[in-house]
């Protein structure tokens, strides 16, 4: 097992997990879930018409200052969950009608998660599965998915060493995600069916007052993905974080105008750009029994319900 000496993601902490020993991730070898539904508020390519089955895996190898999820990835909400379980939980939203199913942020047990999806698809489980990750993977990671992940959805938080120790907690994060970026791309080729059946979706959340990290990460992406992948770029920033280095405010019309223009500069037009959105209203609390509003989803399992 993986586990043992665990060197899955970049932190490589090498504990043992499955001795009950927890690195970063604050997640021993079992897998913790906080909840599954159909989320009808991702790219419209993701939603699609039935929504997307989404899954929130405990845990967290990354350390974002602003984290939205915070109640799962560092406080430990969540249910110990076998593979079994795992897979009943993906066949149920599948006969709930999702689109997809929607792993979020489950890097650090990505070999758990491939023996359940194999288990799914056993049992009948035909809808493509998506990899909602921070992009902070190590190749390792993407070795065990290869086979089962069919759609994969990174972020590209920053390229700026300073911005990823700053808000990240990873100063290598940027050579890591975009080593994984790449061979997503290898993996999966982009293919679209008014729904996206494979390939890769790039995210990037814009930041208040570090617009030239955004600038650095469409140039990127405009060199390396365009013509094979998507983007995605989020506005949605929330200052929810607790840490005094978290901008405090929302981003500005100037600045939006500003990444509007960037991607004509780079000539980036085939994906997806939020409108410029303020409030907190969407923020996700993962004690209630559907942590998003009603208009978002539709709860299939919750680590509180027995």
């Amino acid at each position: 097992m993986v586990y043992e000496n665990c060197l899955l993601c970049p932190r490589r902490c090498g504990v043992n997990r499955e001795r009950g020993q927890r690195g970063f991730c604050g997640e021993t070898a079992v897998l913790h879930l906080a909840f599954a539904g159909i989320h009808r508020g991702e790219e419209p390519p993701i939603t699609g018409l039935g929504g997307s089955g989404t899954i929130f895996v405990s845990g967290c190898n990354l350390g974002c200052t602003f984290c939205q999820n915070f109640q799962i990835s560092k406080e430990g909400l969540g249910k110990a969950v076998s593979q079994e379980e795992f897979a009943g939980i993906c066949l149920n939203l599948q006969k709930h009608g999702a689109e997809n199913i929607n792993i979020v942020t489950g890097s650090h047990a990505a070999e758990a998660l491939a023996l359940g999806i194999i288990a799914a698809r056993k049992k009948g489980l035909s809808i493509p599965v998506l990899w909602n990750s921070s992009g902070y993977e190590g190749l390792e990671i993407l070795d065990i998915l290869r086979d089962v992940v069919d759609v994969y959805l990174p972020d590209l938080k920053t390229l700026d060493r300073e911005i990823a120790v700053r808000f990240f907690n990873a100063p290598n994060y940027g050579e890591y995600a975009t080593a994984a970026i790449l061979k997503m791309m290898e993996y999966r080729e982009l293919c679209l069916d008014g729904k996206m059946l494979s390939g890769v979706m790039v995210r990037h959340l814009v930041i208040p007052g570090f617009i030239e990290s955004t600038r650095q990460v469409l140039a990127w992406f405009a060199q390396n993905c365009k013509g094979k992948a998507l983007l995605s770029l989020m506005t949605q920033y929330t200052p929810v974080g607790r840490d005094v280095k978290t901008p405090g405010r929302y981003i500005s019309e100037d600045e939006y105008n500003s990444v509007l223009s960037m991607l004509d500069e780079y000539g980036i037009d085939d994906g997806f750009c939020q409108e410029l959105v303020t409030g907190s209203d969407w923020l996700p609390d993962f004690t209630w029994a559907n942590p998003f509003s009603s208009e978002l989803s539709v709860p299939v399992w919750h680590y509180l319900k027995k």
